[in-house]
């Protein structure tokens, strides 16, 4: 589990390829502080295994599905990645509650500059459109976010400074995919609505 407040910006050091799976290594310092081999630590909001962990970098493998689902499969050596250690008990809870997994990969659309602070426009697929709902929480790659403006096919969020800062914002372009998850309370709420629905209605 996470918060959704990025860490650390690190940087891909290699990419190797497994079969269909693959095994990253990334350039980092904060997150390896405390960090031991079995680990979680959020890479763009996907939730891995830490191994190999050195004062300066750690390894993560990363299954098929996980490629397929995520951005992570367009990962280069030298790409920008935000980088958040699991919770403890004594974390503050400074974002939302954010699960590591992706539910969609959304499309950066624009950022706007306003002074020192952006308007990021995020474009999303119809399947999690049910999620989002103005000033509500939603998670792109892996940073906590509220949304402040939201239409059919796509919502705005607006960053400050220090996030646009720490995080790899400031270096995505118009058209690059990022990843979404969605807050995971509303995925809940749904399923017990499902459930309700289905006792009050039981199939003869």
């Amino acid at each position: 589990m996470f918060t959704g407040i990025i860490e650390e910006l690190g940087r891909v050091s290699s990419v190797e390829q497994r079969g269909e799976d693959a095994r990253i290594v990334i350039a980092a310092q904060i997150v390896t502080e405390d960090s031991h081999d079995g680990d979680s630590i959020a890479v763009n909001g996907v939730c891995l295994t830490a191994l190999d962990v050195q004062k300066d970098s750690f390894a993560a493998d990363v299954s098929r599905e996980t490629l397929h689902r995520s951005t992570l499969g367009r990962l280069q050596p030298g790409s920008p990645v935000n980088l958040e250690r699991s919770v403890t008990p004594a974390t503050r809870l400074g974002g939302h509650l954010v699960q590591g997994h992706v539910d969609a990969r959304g499309k950066f659309l624009s950022a706007e500059a306003h002074g020192g602070s952006w308007t990021v426009r995020i474009a999303y697929p119809p399947e999690v459109a049910r999620y989002l709902v103005f000033k509500g929480s939603v998670a792109v790659e892996g940073i906590s976010l509220t949304i402040a403006e939201l239409t059919d096919e796509h919502f705005a969020i607006a960053i400050i400074p220090k996030t646009w800062e720490v995080t790899n914002f400031s270096h995505l372009q118009p058209g690059e995919e990022v990843n979404l998850e969605v807050d995971v309370i509303a995925k809940y709420v749904e399923r017990i609505m499902l459930f309700q629905r289905s006792e009050a209605n039981p199939t003869q």
